[in-house]
């Protein structure tokens, strides 16, 4: 089995691109579904999470308050390792858990910060779904409507597009339309479809 691992920074279009690879029947894992899967109510990470922060960070309806959480994360180191700790393992095993089971000729595992994960080594090829850091930018801006100086601390939070690039097997450039990057999917569906044959 072939596990691509998809990657790239925030807002940098790592959705769109692994939707794409879905449409072509390519299993899809994505991590940052696993880690919402892992904080539902009754779940024990939420209730380690609710132990580290308090309810400040737990929804009236008892659900995680993503957006408290995010604060405290991208504002502190610590409280962002905090929870990396809690959550990192259970994803990491779930995650090779569904990939043995996902089937398909290769599969596609998406993990916003591979560059600092364990899954890593899971990987048989890394791609990274690339975009100048201004547009970047500008789409975590109109995205989730953050002040500009929250934006920059997540972006600065995450491993610079240098190091994602320097692990990258091969590299989507999502800066121009979205047929362009279809293009480039398509283009690494065919080529991944070979090397599946070959291994």
């Amino acid at each position: 089995m072939l596990r691509i691992g998809l990657t790239g920074g925030i807002a940098s279009g790592k959705t769109a691109v692994s939707d794409m690879f879905a449409a072509q029947g390519v299993p899809v894992i994505d991590t940052d579904r696993i880690a919402r899967d892992l904080v539902q109510p009754g779940m024990p990470a939420l209730e380690e999470i609710r132990r580290r922060f308090g309810d400040a960070v737990i929804a009236a309806d008892g659900s995680l308050d993503r957006g408290e959480l995010r604060k405290l994360v991208f504002e502190n180191e610590q409280n962002r390792k905090a929870v990396e700790g809690i959550l990192h393992p259970g994803i990491r095993l779930e995650t090779i858990a569904r990939s043995k089971t996902a089937g398909g000729p290769y599969q596609i595992i998406v993990v916003p910060l591979l560059v600092e994960s364990a899954l890593k080594s899971f990987m048989d090829r890394i791609v990274v779904v690339d975009c100048d850091p201004q547009t970047q930018l500008q789409r975590l801006l109109s995205r989730d409507r953050d002040n500009a100086e929250q934006a920059r601390r997540m972006i600065a939070a995450q491993a610079s597009r240098e190091e994602r690039l320097a692990i990258a097997s091969d590299v989507i450039d999502n800066d121009g339309a979205l047929a362009d990057t279809r293009r480039q999917v398509e283009e690494l569906h065919r080529r991944f479809l070979q090397l599946a044959k070959v291994g």
